[in-house]
C-alpha cells in the first residue's frame, strides 16, 4: 500500500487531501493563496497540529508570492498582516504558532533581498524544511513508541493522529503502524470522536488501509472495555503540551486518561517537541477553542437536536500530567516528573530548536 501523502507543494500551489470528504471521497483541496490556507485550517480541510503548522508555513510562502510585486515599504507590512491571520486561524495547536514564528524569522532574514521572487523562494524553502522536519520527527516518534507496545497489544486511540494529521507516518497512529509492521500482532479500538467523527471517518479508514485490525466504537464504550480488562494501553496525540506535562488534545481525551488511571491502563501521549509550549506553565493557561454548535446539532447536514438548543462545543480538553504514563517525542520517551524532562528539551538546553 502506498503511503498517504496528505500535503504536497508544487507549481506554486499547496495541495491538501480534503479531510472533510473522507472516507467517502479522496479529493484534493488546492490552496493558491495564503487566504486559501487560512480557510483550509479553520474549516478543517487540514487538521492535526503538525500538519496545520506545515500548511501555515506554505501559506506564508504563498503570501510572499502574492505580494512579490509590491515595493519594499509595502511588502513587509503586508506579509506581517498575512502571518497574523495565519497565526490566528486556530488558537490551541501550538505547532501553528511555532511554524508561523519560524516563517517570520525567515521573512526577517529575507527582507534584505527585497520583494520579488527571491523572497518567495527563501520562504518556500523554509516551508519545505518545516514539512521535512515534521516528517522526520514523526518517523522517530513511531520508532521510539513502538518499543513501548507489547506483542499482541490491544490499543485504544482517540481522534486521528496518522498521516492525515502529521507529515510522515503520524504520532500515535505512527506508533501503531510501526508496531504492526514489526509483526507485534496489535489490534486497535478507535473511538468515533464526536462531534467531528475523526476516529470514524479518518482513523478507521487509515488503519484499515494499512491492514491494522481495527474496531470502531462509540466514545462511550471505552469505559466498559477498560473496566473489563480488554485494553492493553491507550495512545493519543497532542495539540499543545505545557511545560509541566499537561497535554491538550481532542475533546474526550481527558476522560480516557481518567479511566486509564482508574483501571491501571498505561496512557501514552505522542507528539513532536514542536508541540511543547515551553512558555506555558500548565494546562490552565492553554486557550481552548470552542467551535460551531452545528457540529453537535447536525450530522452531515442533518439536524439531530432540537432547534435553538444551547450547545457547548469545546474542541479540546486538557489531560493533567499526573494521568500520563509517558510522553513519546522524537528525542526520546519522557517519564515523570515531566517538568525537568521537558525543560531539558528547551531550546538552548540541548539540541537547539525543535
Amino acid at each position: 500500500m502506498n503511503p498517504i501523502i496528505a500535503m504536497e507543494y508544487s507549481d506554486d500551489r499547496l495541495r491538501l487531501v480534503d479531510q472533510r470528504r473522507l472516507p467517502g471521497a479522496y479529493e484534493t483541496f488546492e490552496c493558491r493563496t495564503w487566504r486559501d490556507c487560512v480557510f483550509a485550517i479553520k474549516d478543517m480541510v487540514v487538521r492535526g497540529a503538525p500538519a496545520i503548522g506545515a500548511a501555515a508555513a506554505y501559506g506564508a510562502a504563498l503570501a510572499a508570492l502574492e505580494y512579490s510585486a509590491l515595493g519594499a515599504p509595502e511588502f513587509g507590512p503586508a506579509m506581517r498582516a498575512a502571518l497574523g491571520e495565519l497565526r490566528r486561524a486556530r488558537p490551541t495547536a501550538v505547532n501553528l504558532m511555532w511554524a508561523v514564528d519560524r516563517m517570520a524569522a525567515a521573512l526577517d532574514a529575507s527582507l534584505g533581498l527585497g520583494p520579488g521572487r527571491a523572497a518567495y523562494e527563501r520562504l518556500k524553502a523554509e516551508a519545505d524544511a518545516v514539512l521535512a522536519d515534521e516528517t522526520d520527527r514523526s518517523e522517530r516518534i513511531a520508532e521510539y513508541g513502538a518499543a513501548l507496545v507489547p506483542d499482541g497489544a490491544v490499543i485504544l486511540t482517540h481522534c486521528n493522529t496518522g498521516s492525515l494529521a502529521v507529515p510522515g507516518p503520524g504520532t500515535a497512529l505512527g506508533i501503531i503502524k510501526a508496531a504492526h509492521r514489526a509483526g507485534k500482532g496489535v489490534s486497535v479500538y478507535a473511538d468515533e470522536t464526536r462531534p467531528r467523527l475523526q476516529g470514524a471517518r479518518l482513523t478507521a479508514w487509515e488503519l484499515d488501509r494499512e491492514g491494522v485490525p481495527v474496531t470502531l466504537i462509540a466514545d462511550s464504550v471505552a469505559a466498559t472495555l477498560m473496566r473489563d480488562g480488554k485494553i492493553s494501553l491507550v495512545v493519543v496525540g497532542a495539540d499543545r503540551i505545557a511545560a509541566n506535562g499537561d497535554a491538550a488534545n481532542k475533546i474526550g481525551t481527558f476522560m480516557l486518561s481518567a479511566l486509564a488511571e482508574r483501571y491501571g491502563v498505561p496512557f501514552y501521549v505522542a507528539a513532536p517537541v514542536s508541540t511543547i509550549d515551553f512558555g506555558c506553565p500548565s494546562g490552565d493557561a492553554i486557550a481552548i477553542e470552542e467551535r460551531s454548535p452545528d457540529e453537535v446539532t447536525t450530522i452531515e447536514g442533518v439536524r439531530v437536536a432540537p432547534a435553538g438548543v444551547r450547545v457547548y462545543n469545546p474542541a479540546f480538553d486538557v489531560t493533567p500530567a499526573g494521568n500520563i504514563t509517558a510522553i513519546v517525542t522524537e528525542r526520546g520517551v519522557l517519564r515523570p516528573p515531566y517538568g525537568p524532562a521537558i525543560a531539558a528539551l528547551r531550546p538552548g538546553a540541548g539540541e537547539g530548536t525543535p
